[in-house]
């Protein structure tokens, strides 16, 4: 075998373990005729979370879940319903941890500003905790200056 026939079985060998792992799951008989909704259903795809993997989104996913809510999503495309619409329904249906970002609002506000406030408050805390410190230093009077000199020369004897 030739070093040239050799580098190019290692190069396509590389390319298919690559394109291997950008591959999706969607089906060829999921994808629609309409490349304009085809390219609509695939980027809502990709913001939903696969309920079964859980780390994945529904246009990854191989579990039989994701592959009814890849259909769902390409049938309210194809029935006319807008991109909104269509997330609409689908959290409607499996509440807001289908969304692989959840939507900012107030019931995930706290889940969302608790490190913010943790943050804040630590530094409040490290603030106050030092500037008390300062001021709890204890000042020796004479008479006590004079017995730590005094203890201190009798622990170096």
């Amino acid at each position: 075998m030739t070093g040239k026939c050799l580098s190019l079985r290692i190069a396509a060998a590389l390319f298919a373990i690559a394109a291997a792992g950008i591959a999706h799951a969607v089906q060829p008989d999921e994808v629609l005729a309409d490349p304009a909704l085809e390219a609509r259903a695939r980027a809502l795809s990709a913001e939903l979370r696969c309920m079964v993997c859980q780390n994945q989104s529904i246009d990854d996913s191989d579990a039989e879940l994701a592959r009814d809510l890849r259909v769902l999503v390409r049938e309210r495309l194809a029935a006319g319903d807008s991109d909104a619409e269509v997330m609409d329904f689908v959290v409607s249906r499996y509440g807001e941890f289908v969304l692989l970002k959840p939507r900012f609002n107030i019931r995930n506000a706290l889940l969302w500003g608790t490190p913010i406030i943790l943050l804040i408050g630590g530094g409040i805390f490290a603030v106050v905790s030092a500037r008390s410190r300062k001021r709890t230093e204890a000042v020796l009077s004479d008479e006590e200056k004079a017995e730590l000199s005094r203890v201190l020369e009798e622990a170096e004897k």
